[in-house]
């Protein structure tokens, strides 16, 4: 039904190509089942009707090929301009260079500058990735087995990434025991099944899990308080997701999340439209939201 609700919308902005308006503004994602990115388009769209923009919204779930496809469909429509949410634009960077030949401009959200985009609002990932880092290392006393979850598709958790592998060449003392690329849709249940397999096998081994983003964070939870309440192993992501933070809040074994400003990154990157649209070209490729650790100390909370 939802394929078909798409579709409609799509033959709808084909079908008026020659009469096609600035204020069209296709916004195109393959992972809006994600808690953050769901936010990001929700705030865009909320900002794109003050704006008098229509918005479409195209949702592949996880299916690549098929986003190539839609960015191609509102490309020979005419679209006024391409908002591409949580995607690396050099995995559909044939579609993107078709967009800006035909003079739309595109722009991503929580994704990466490439040729063809105009302009990429995200955090500083690397940065992200650094604090999650140095608050794990430093609540382990520098010292013990991790597990780390990541997801290398995405630019962004790709920085993360590569922040580790600095973070951990300072810290010789750290050792990464396993790791594991998740599955995309459904991290958390896939954190969760990986998780119970590890403890299983390295239970008294672990120390920390390093969790790219908070879903696999919350899935290594899930796990751990099913088959492992008692342990001691420590838990850290990225994104500020609400029920990680609850999770923070209750004293669980996740005892941190840098927070994105999701809400930020989407209202920056419709100013910047705006004035793209305007005919302005932005000063830089490249802006940053804030982003700030989250843990139960700056919750007010005491955990035993």
């Amino acid at each position: 039904m939802r394929a078909g609700i798409f579709a409609l919308a799509l033959a709808g902005l084909a079908a008026s190509a020659t009469a096609a308006s600035a204020t069209d503004i296709a916004v195109l994602t393959a992972f809006q089942s994600s808690v953050t990115t769901n936010q990001m388009i929700n705030v865009f769209e909320a900002k794109a009707k003050e704006a008098g923009w229509n918005t479409t919204v195209v949702d592949t779930r996880g299916d690549m090929g098929q986003l190539a496809s839609r960015i191609e469909d509102v490309v020979a429509a005419k679209t006024g301009a391409i908002v591409l949410v949580s995607v690396d634009p050099k995995l559909i960077q044939d579609q993107v260079n078709a967009a800006a030949a035909a003079g739309i401009p595109v722009i991503a959200i929580d994704g990466a500058t490439a040729p063809g985009v105009v302009l990429n609002v995200t955090s500083d990932n690397f940065e992200l990735g650094t604090k999650l880092s140095d608050f794990l290392f430093e609540k382990l006393g520098h010292k013990g087995n991790i597990v780390k979850y990541y997801y290398s598709a995405h630019p962004g958790v790709h920085q993360r990434e590569l922040a580790l592998d600095e973070a951990l060449k300072k810290n010789p003392d750290i050792k990464v025991i396993a790791d594991h690329y998740m599955v995309v849709p459904g991290p958390i249940d896939d954190a969760r099944k990986t998780t119970e397999d590890l403890l299983k096998s390295k239970g008294d081994e672990i120390d920390a899990i390093w969790a790219a983003w908070d879903e696999p964070a919350i899935g290594a939870q899930l796990a751990i308080e099913a088959d492992k309440p008692d342990s001691k192993i420590i838990i850290a992501g990225i994104d500020g997701n609400p029920q990680a933070i609850e999770l923070i809040k209750a004293c669980s074994h996740i005892k941190g999340t840098v927070s994105q400003d999701f809400d930020a990154m989407a209202g920056l990157a419709a100013d910047g439209l705006t004035k793209i649209l305007a005919g302005t070209k932005p000063e830089k490729p490249e802006l940053y939201a804030p982003a700030k650790l989250i843990t139960p100390e700056s919750l007010g909370v005491t955990c035993p």
